[in-house]
């Protein structure tokens, strides 16, 4: 029987990436997006036709509990959960609004508890299953001028840990990645010049690939049951 994956944010960067990877490991994917569902629905028809798996793509706002609790509605089985979904905002706190605070939150660390409370219960029936988040290195070191990404990300990492230890005896590993800089549609918001000073301050000497995230992603979820509640970091050293 094969198993399905549940992917938040797979249009593009490291969920496009990670769609891929479960796919060509013979996962059905169910795959969501915010704006981009065209390109997302051309991805699941080109993975379906090269991996031969079953690709359901949705239109769903991850900070909306209702969108979420429909998207629920039309999943019968679940066997592994990525918590990707994720947008960006730099800037100083002070000029912030309740509103752009709150859609960083929301987006970030909300959605992460409305797919994980109904991913439970899925999972409960299969006998155990996967939780992955994505999180960032701002998560464990905070970033200037993005204050309220480094504090979403902050708690998904607190997330992650305590839910990992509420879950460990019904076989369900709860774990996050905590990403440096990767090379994604994310950082476009950089100048070139930043990118390079950036680059510069990493022991690697180059950005991150999403296709590197993606295959740490996979291996989580083929990782000893041992192996819960942790915030995995992959940064080239960065930090």
């Amino acid at each position: 029987m094969k198993k399905n994956a549940l992917i938040t944010g797979a249009s593009r960067g490291i969920g496009r990436a990670m769609a891929e990877s479960f796919a060509a490991a013979g996962f059905d994917l169910i795959l969501t997006c915010l704006h981009q569902i065209k390109e997302l629905e051309e991805l699941g028809r080109e993975l379906e036709n090269s991996h031969g798996v079953r690709c359901r793509c949705y239109a769903v706002d991850a900070g909306d509990c209702e969108a979420v609790t429909d998207l629920f509605s039309r999943i019968e089985q679940l066997d592994v959960l990525v918590n990707n979904a994720g947008i960006a905002h730099m800037g100083l706190l002070q000029d912030m609004s309740p509103q752009q605070w709150h859609r960083i939150i929301a987006t970030h660390l909300d959605g992460c508890f409305y797919t994980s409370r109904l991913a439970i219960p899925l999972m409960l029936a299969r006998g155990g299953g996967h939780i992955l988040n994505i999180s960032s290195v701002w998560g464990n070191v905070g970033a200037s001028m993005e204050v309220a990404y480094s504090a979403a990300k902050g708690g998904v990492n607190s997330f992650t840990r305590a839910l990992a230890k509420e879950l460990a005896p019904s076989h369900i590993q709860v774990n996050a990645i905590a990403c440096g800089v990767i090379d994604t549609d994310m950082n476009r918001c950089l100048t070139t010049d930043d990118m390079e000073v950036l680059r510069q301050e990493i022991p690697a000497d180059r950005l991150g690939s999403p296709q590197e995230v993606a295959a740490l992603a996979l291996l989580l979820t083929r990782a000893p049951g041992y192996l819960t509640g942790q915030v995995i970091t992959m940064d080239g050293g960065f930090v």
